[in-house]
């Protein structure tokens, strides 16, 4: 068993897409976090409604893609850039396990902001976790950078 894990959160699937290739080049488990109330798909009433939880530090609960993460060595966690953090549904996740001794990687998607705070608030959930640099796409990404970012950062391609 290959032990990479690719979780992600993708409201409209730009941060779905990335982590696709990311698991298609690593070989790697994806994992789809689900929260148990979907955001609206208007995107101004899912700005207001994601402002308002990360304001008062809301983490949603999750049926599906909590599941245990203890056979993976290499976590690779991704999320859309919302208001310069996390999705919501990643901190429920990152709250929930044990990283140490884990590598992790994020990567994100987002419309400008690049990885925002988002590379500290995983530094923060994962203290005792070997982190590396992740990669943050403003829209999509092609294959070939993706190959580079993870030869850049000593990931071993399948």
């Amino acid at each position: 068993m290959n032990n990479t894990l690719i979780v992600y959160y993708s409201l409209f699937q730009n941060t779905a897409n990335l982590a696709l290739e990311i698991a298609i080049q690593t070989d790697g488990t994806i994992r789809e976090l689900i929260p148990d109330k979907n955001y609206s798909f208007d995107y101004n009433t899912a700005a207001k409604e994601v402002r308002n939880q990360i304001s008062r530090g809301f983490c949603p609960k999750l049926i599906s893609g909590n599941e245990p993460i203890d056979d993976f060595q290499t976590i690779f966690i991704g999320s859309p850039n919302w208001f310069k953090t996390l999705a919501p549904p990643i901190m429920s996740f990152l709250k929930r396990h044990n990283f140490a001794g884990k590598t992790v990687i994020p990567f994100c998607t987002h419309g400008g902001g690049g990885f925002g705070q988002i590379e500290n608030d995983i530094a923060k959930e994962c203290p005792k976790s070997i982190l590396l640099p992740g990669i943050a796409a403003n829209g999509t990404v092609t294959s070939e950078e993706v190959t580079n970012w993870l030869r850049t950062i000593g990931y071993g391609l399948k």
